[in-house]
């Protein structure tokens, strides 16, 4: 985290908290401009030149917003990235703002990586062995690996929980082999 994208980020959390916004929707919405930009080439192009005057990318800008239905906040947040020539900072940003928003509202972001897809009964009560762990409501971003042949692994932050069947076995195969 950048102290650039990290000042960025704290202002919009307290936008979104100071006026009591819908912070999973403001999240959404926020993914929603950065996926659009990731996935234009000419779009990432026109907001990032300083060749073009701020009010053509902030029209560009309004348009998107219409056809997505973004909400004001987010397209003005959006706006003053523009205006400061900071746009090209737009994923960092919006990482460190769903960081700072986690904290501020007590939540963990866990990483979770199963052997096959979890039913929904399975990630309740793996989530809740993560809240009991970490004592914050989770936040969980499931995917699926099969080289690890069961179990899962949990990441939070920087700690890895590794429960999988490849992890064990790399466990006994290091205790066996240092004996």
């Amino acid at each position: 985290m950048s102290a650039l994208t990290s000042r960025y980020a704290r202002a919009f959390v307290d936008v979104v908290l100071g006026k009591r916004l819908d912070a999973n929707k403001t999240v959404q919405e926020l993914h929603t401009i950065a996926v659009t930009a990731q996935s234009s080439l000419e779009l990432r192009r026109v907001w990032e030149s300083p060749a073009i005057p701020a009010e053509q990318k902030r029209a560009l800008l309004d348009a998107i917003v219409k056809r997505e239905g973004i909400s004001r906040p987010v397209r003005n947040f959006i706006a003053v990235l523009i205006d400061h020539r900071r746009i090209n900072l737009l994923d960092p940003v919006v990482k460190d703002f769903e960081q700072g928003l986690n904290q501020r509202l007590g939540f963990a972001e866990a990483d979770i990586t199963s052997a096959r897809d979890l039913s929904d009964a399975e990630r309740r009560a793996l989530e809740r062995q993560i809240e009991n762990l970490t004592g914050k409501k989770v936040r969980a971003h499931y995917a699926r690996d099969t080289s690890i042949l069961g179990g899962a692994v949990v990441r939070l932050g920087s700690t890895i929980y590794d429960g999988s069947i490849k992890g064990q076995l790399a466990r006994i195969r290091e205790q066996l082999s240092s004996t």
